[in-house]
């Protein structure tokens, strides 16, 4: 059955509403009146917290939750609003429970509602009469992806870290890229918010960590290897050796550009490890399905003056492989070049007729010129296909 108060005064249906709007649900007086309920009481009426205690007994209640030490003086809306819950749970759980230790999600979750720093929160909740559920020091500043941060499932109702738990690097990595920040703040804060990671961050770690910028910054990550090309510049950035960078991208949950690293890269390494030929990002990754593409291996012979066959030689030591159907040509020509970029068939597709006339039409030259040509280089076409030697009225306009 349920509960109707039956006084009618404004300021004392306010203080046994539940949500303290005056209108219900309402608090039994036969359940324990929340030690939260009294502090936000108070302050929403102006009163002290012995004074809404006081209140509550004359109108019934009597059994009200404490915590141990005397009440507060007083309690302000600043103050109040620390012990009312935030988040998807607020109705089922309205207050902070004064007998349970705070949880760092609580605090986090206040602080961030409050717009406040979590050092002054779990200050101020010591100071109303809670106890906090680990020590240490927590930030002097805000920062609105803390409770994000300390969440373990960000997909599903989750589960939350807590004072003192170990962070696993691979955490450290998902939460960075759920919040598009660097892992390297990450880690840093998560580390200031007293928990323990499986490394000591460092500054060296930010660059490390940034494979390049697009419209952000994007980082490295459990399933996103670092390029070679990407260690061997930042180990010549930071003077560090590239074997230290691989390493310490293992310490940090990334991934690793699985190949053999060089000691000391030679100045072409640059060059044939990047995409742009520019010896800078974007850096060429491994392609463990297909191999290297060989209009790379072209661009690159025509961008270092050597011969593609060294080039490929060298790309294989660094990591990579060609595809045993890729038959490398013995000087790179910018007609085979602007050929393959036509082609969006690797070594293990077969070409198609359509896919012939689309190169031809996009190169000028005849279908039966474009198959001889890729046949010539690896690709395989079928033997059934009779291509006219003519180029198209579309390609000769």
């Amino acid at each position: 059955m349920t509960y109707t108060p039956e006084f009618q005064d404004p300021d004392d249906l306010l203080l046994v509403s539940r949500y303290l709007n005056g209108r219900g649900p309402w608090l039994k007086p036969a359940r324990q009146v929340p030690y939260a309920h009294v502090l936000y009481a108070a302050a929403v009426r102006g009163h002290t917290p012995a004074a809404v205690v006081a209140r509550l007994a004359s109108l019934g209640y009597t059994d009200v939750q404490h915590s141990g030490v005397p009440w507060p003086d007083s309690v302000g809306m600043e103050d109040a609003s620390l012990v009312k819950r935030e988040g998807p749970d607020r109705y089922a759980r309205q207050w902070v429970d004064v007998g349970e230790p705070v949880s760092l999600r609580e605090v986090l979750q206040a602080a961030e509602h409050a717009g406040r720093a979590p050092a002054d929160v779990a200050r101020r909740l010591t100071v109303l009469g809670y106890r906090l559920g680990g020590s240490g020091p927590l930030p002097a500043t805000s920062n609105p992806r803390d409770v994000m941060l300390i969440r373990t499932d960000p997909r599903g109702d989750g589960s939350w870290l807590d004072w003192g738990d170990e962070v696993p690097a691979a955490h450290v990595l998902e939460a960075a890229q759920y919040l598009a920040c660097s892992p390297h703040a990450a880690a840093e804060r998560l580390a200031a918010l007293g928990l323990r990671l499986p490394y000591t961050p460092e500054p060296d770690d930010e660059r490390i960590l940034r494979l390049g910028e697009t419209y952000r910054a994007h980082y490295a990550g459990r399933y996103e290897p670092a390029p070679l090309g990407h260690v061997l510049a930042v180990a010549r950035e930071t003077g560090r050796r590239p074997a230290d960078i691989v390493a310490r991208l293992k310490v940090l949950g990334a991934g690793e550009p699985g190949g053999p690293v060089p000691e000391s890269p030679d100045e072409d390494d640059f060059v044939i490890l990047s995409e742009n030929l520019d010896g800078r990002a974007p850096w060429l990754r491994r392609n463990t399905v297909v191999g290297l593409r060989m209009e790379h291996i072209l661009r690159a012979s025509l961008a270092t003056g050597r011969g593609p066959a060294s080039i490929a030689a060298r790309l294989t030591e660094l990591g990579h492989w060609l595809h045993e159907n890729a038959k490398l040509p013995e000087s790179a020509d910018e007609a085979d070049i602007r050929l393959l970029e036509t082609v969006d068939r690797s070594y293990r597709d077969e070409v198609h007729l359509e896919h012939v006339l689309r190169s031809a039409s996009l190169t000028g030259r005849s279908p039966a010129d474009v198959a001889s040509r890729l046949t010539e280089l690896g690709h395989e076409l079928p033997d059934e296909v009779e291509y006219p030697d003519v180029r198209g009225a579309l390609a000769a306009s």
